[in-house]
């Protein structure tokens, strides 16, 4: 009888190690998650104790990095990266890493990295020293911008794709996250988000307030001449401060 397949999951955010462990319970029911790890030294000691057959391993958390851990489990197990930045995760393909999923997770793609770590079981694991050097360059070079975020919506967490949204605006202590018919609350302030955001996607119109441009629907002036975002969907509209209106002068 084949022994069970061993896993540790080893990611900083709680509600996606949940989601990642519910997720393989449904697309590989025969695995066995003997570890969950919420950041790099947690997820070393499990590596160590367990010895897994299987790491899902994010490659950027605060602390010990993904990549210090890979390290460690270069060769003694198969290895599939988890990371929101697709500019990681291609070089990790491409170089012969077992494979990665991105943030959010979706189970047909989280199937597909199963069945391939499953034909590769009764292999050896990968040697990862020249892929590390090339992620850590990678890393290095450029800090990707944020893919997604986690927000509150009443009593419950929720994982958001930023495209998604379609403006950010202060609310007293939180970030209001506006989406096509609902909305949610962050407690990252808009002036760290502006910072991590794609500049070319998303626009800051006032000192409170950030859109997402491929959410506007058409850009006009109220009676006293300020630029005025229609979005697409939504009956609110966004006003432009005078500092912004610039960036629609060709619109």
């Amino acid at each position: 009888m084949k022994a069970t397949t061993r896993a540790v999951i080893v990611e900083d955010e709680a509600v996606l190690r949940a989601q990642l462990e519910e997720m393989l319970a449904t697309v590989w029911p025969d695995l066995d998650v003997v570890a969950s790890a919420e950041d790099g030294v947690q997820g070393l000691a499990a590596l160590e104790r367990h010895h897994p057959d299987v790491l899902f391993l994010d490659i950027q958390m605060p602390g010990m990095t993904g990549l210090e851990v890979a390290q460690q489990a270069s060769g003694r197990c198969h290895v599939v990266f988890v990371t929101a930045y697709t500019q990681y995760a291609v070089a990790a393909f491409e170089a012969g890493a077992v494979d990665y999923i991105l943030k959010p997770f979706n189970e047909k793609r989280l199937a597909l990295a199963v069945t391939r770590v499953q034909q590769r079981l009764n292999t050896k694991p990968a040697q990862l020293e020249h892929l590390l050097t090339e992620l850590a360059a990678r890393v290095a070079r450029a800090r990707p911008f944020l893919r997604w975020i986690t927000a509150a919506r009443g009593s419950k967490v929720r994982l958001v794709t930023v495209e998604d949204i379609f403006y950010f605006q202060s609310d007293a202590k939180y970030t209001r996250a506006v989406l096509a018919d609902s909305e949610a609350l962050i407690r990252t302030p808009l002036k760290d988000l502006c910072g991590e955001l794609d500049p070319a996607v998303f626009w800051q119109i006032h000192r409170s307030t950030v859109v997402n441009v491929d959410a506007i629907d058409c850009v006009a002036h109220d009676v006293t001449g300020h630029v005025i975002l229609r979005l697409k969907g939504r009956d609110e509209t966004l006003r432009v401060s005078q500092p912004f209106a610039h960036l629609f002068r060709q619109m």
